[in-house]
């Protein structure tokens, strides 16, 4: 299916979610003895619906009811678990007979493995509108891509490099973008992460391989992926969400290990002012992220931000309290900042609904 048909397939499945949605609320009104439609009005409107719903599940296949939704989720399941265990298989399956190989017919099957691959995308994408076994199979080749970078770097005795990254990712955000894969986007994503970090890492005098040793090079990363969650995504409406969570959540972890771990910073300050500053900066991040969540009704930032919130707070009570503290009363303690940052979220959208009209 075409980018513009899954365009069409997402517009489809949101029109299916409305309506099933108005049925509900519809039995409710007329439950509570609001409205009540006539016999015919309803019959009229009960048949239109089910034809409309008939016309969207055959043309998109989609998905019409609850049982089909949860069915679907755990297709995504078996996909991804399918892709795990058909990328361990192809490891494997070299890691045991590669050595019986030769060095041309070895550098044959790494030429021709992903290239094939990538033929069954393309057949799978146009034999199935749902795209399961598409990203199944996309996953894999991204998977035997790694492998083959590895595997000819090795046969040719190719300088490791963090360009190997920027490869990767640039095969798993071709695949994402052209077949509409969300899988296979955090895949390129987390690739392009690890680029970026090792780039800035080797621009600061780190041997690349090291750039986890300096959690700042993450931050860095995280925002860029972030700001690409602004750009428009014309027919992928779906990634810049998961572009702006992923950019955000690289930046609390890297907060995070920073808050605890300050001599891995790059700043010249003595590591407890180092922690202690990540350690506020992690609180303001979070309390803006959750404001901005809130503010543009993104429920993904808010839910983000409201839980690295109560990590951070609940790992300074744990540095403060939990030596000398009672456990029942630590454990007390804890449920009552809960309780607090529950009300203070509640105000903050009362707010919010008074000035947005």
């Amino acid at each position: 299916m075409t980018p513009q048909g899954q365009a069409s397939r997402a517009k489809a499945q949101q029109r299916a979610d409305r309506i099933q949605a108005f049925r509900s609320e519809l039995g409710q009104v007329e439950a509570e003895g609001v409205l009540r439609l006539d016999e015919d009005q309803h019959t009229r409107l009960s048949d239109y619906h089910t034809r409309l719903l008939g016309e969207l599940e055959a043309r998109f296949d989609i998905d019409t009811s609850p049982t089909a939704r949860r069915m679907s989720a755990g297709m995504r399941v078996v996909s991804f678990l399918g892709a795990l265990a058909l990328s361990a298989a192809v490891f494997f399956f070299f890691y045991r007979f590669w050595g019986f190989f030769s060095t041309t017919a070895q550098v044959a099957i790494l030429v021709t493995a992903p290239l094939v691959l990538l033929m069954g995308v393309e057949v799978a994408a146009r034999c199935e509108r749902t795209l399961y076994f598409c990203s199944l199979i996309s996953l894999v080749t991204f998977a035997a891509f790694v492998l083959d970078l590895s595997m000819l770097g090795q046969i040719y005795s190719i300088t490791p490099s963090q360009n190997a990254f920027l490869a990767w990712g640039l095969l798993a955000l071709i695949l994402a973008y052209s077949y509409h894969l969300r899988l296979i986007l955090v895949a390129g994503l987390l690739s392009l992460m690890g680029y970026l970090a090792a780039t800035m890492g080797t621009w600061c005098g780190l041997y690349w391989l090291s750039f986890g040793e300096r959690p700042e090079n993450f931050i860095a990363a995280g925002l860029a992926i972030f700001a690409a969650g602004f750009l428009p995504h014309p027919g992928r409406q779906e990634f810049p969400p998961l572009l702006r969570t992923f950019g955000l959540l690289a930046i609390f972890i890297a907060l995070l290990t920073l808050s605890h771990w300050g001599a891995g910073s790059y700043l010249p300050f003595p590591h407890e002012q180092i922690e202690t500053g990540y350690q506020l900066g992690g609180f303001a991040l979070a309390g803006l992220v959750i404001w901005l969540g809130i503010a543009r009704n993104w429920p993904g930032l808010v839910n983000l931000g409201s839980s690295f919130f109560v990590i951070f707070l609940y790992t300074k009570f744990f540095d403060w309290w939990w030596q000398w503290m009672p456990k029942y009363l630590f454990f007390l303690l804890l449920g009552g900042a809960a309780v607090l940052l529950l009300i203070l979220l509640r105000k903050m959208r009362s707010l919010i609904r008074e000035v947005t009209p």
